[in-house]
Order: structure tokens, then sequence, then C-alpha cells
């Protein structure tokens, strides 16, 4: 039994006009930017809601000192990641994928200090 092979080639169609090539690629651009915009934005939302969850525990007597210094330290060492990443103009995939990962687990660090039945002195 010989089994026949069919190539089926396909006409690729050209854009029936320079506008709308360019109108394209703008479009393209810009949701691409909103898109790393958005993230950004929410790399420094988390950031800030971070800190505010380690002053609540301060304020409130949650957090040792000890435990507001390691926190502190988490958060500082984000915000150098995020400026080196930033130091090439953009922040690529890879670079942001390890800040939101640093800034997840501080997160959980941060309640676990909340909650360990700690009192500051």
């Amino acid at each position: 039994m010989i089994i026949k092979k069919q190539i089926i080639i396909t006409k690729i169609s050209k854009p029936k006009s320079a506008s709308m090539n360019s109108k394209f690629l703008l479009a393209s651009a810009l949701i691409c930017t909103f898109g790393i915009s958005t993230a950004n934005a929410q790399v420094k939302k988390n950031a800030k809601h971070q800190h505010a969850h380690i002053m609540h525990g301060v304020k409130n007597h949650e957090l040792t000192k000890a435990e507001t210094k390691s926190l502190v330290k988490d958060q500082r060492e984000i915000r150098q990641e995020l400026k080196e990443a930033r130091a090439d103009g953009t922040i690529s995939k890879d670079e942001r994928k390890d800040i939101k990962q640093g800034q997840h687990e501080a997160s959980r660090e941060i309640y676990r200090k909340k909650h360990n039945k700690r009192d500051r002195d």
C-alpha cells in the first residue's frame, strides 16, 4: 500500500494598503505597551500593599522588632531587584516573573510573621 503525500500551497495575501499595515502595527504596539505598563503598575501596587501590611503590623504590635527588620530587608531586596531590572530601560518577562515571585513570597512571610502570636515588646 502506497500513501501519497499531498502538498497544499496557500497564497499569503498581502495587506490591501500600507496604511492598513501601519494601523495594525500601531494597534499591536499599543496593546503590548498597555499590557506591560499594567504589569508594572501591579508590581508597584503590590509593593505599596505590602508596605502598608508591615506598618499595620508594627502599629498593632503584631510584629517584633526583629520581624519588622527582616520584612523591611526583604522589601529592600525586591526594590533593588526591580531597580536592576529597569536599568536597561525595560523589564523583561522573566525579570517581571522573578519580581512577582519575590513579592508573593514576601507577602506570605508578612502574613506568617503577623499571625505567629508573638507581640512586640
